[in-house]
């Protein structure tokens, strides 16, 4: 699998996590049948998220430096759209070391 074609997939992966945890946490918030209809679509965006990451042919533990990167900045960016939460200081910092990390998991031979 090619570069783009895995960052892709992690990217999709990704969106797929993010969505799926955000489907599940406004559920959290809404009425009964609404509750049940974003639950319902929660769980299908997860297995979604799980078959995903797992049908390509790849090593994901290689890949996992770069996925936690893609996953942090998918959820900060729906967290900031979707629930109108902007990250504070401590979440930059914080996202700065697991951007370093990510390089760091990604680039090491």
């Amino acid at each position: 699998m090619n570069l783009y074609l895995s960052l892709s997939a992690l990217l999709l992966a990704a969106l797929l996590e993010a969505g799926g945890d955000a489907l599940i946490r406004a559920g959290l918030h809404a009425s009964p049948l609404r509750r049940a209809l974003l639950f319902g679509a929660g769980a299908v965006v997860l297995f979604s998220y799980g078959y995903a990451v797992n049908a390509p042919p790849w090593q994901f533990g290689r890949l996992l430096g770069i996925y936690v990167v893609i996953f942090f900045i998918m959820a900060q960016l729906i967290a900031w759209l979707v629930f109108q939460q902007r990250p504070s200081g401590a979440v930059y910092l914080g996202g700065a070391f697991i951007v370093a990390g990510g390089a760091i998991m990604t680039l090491a031979r």
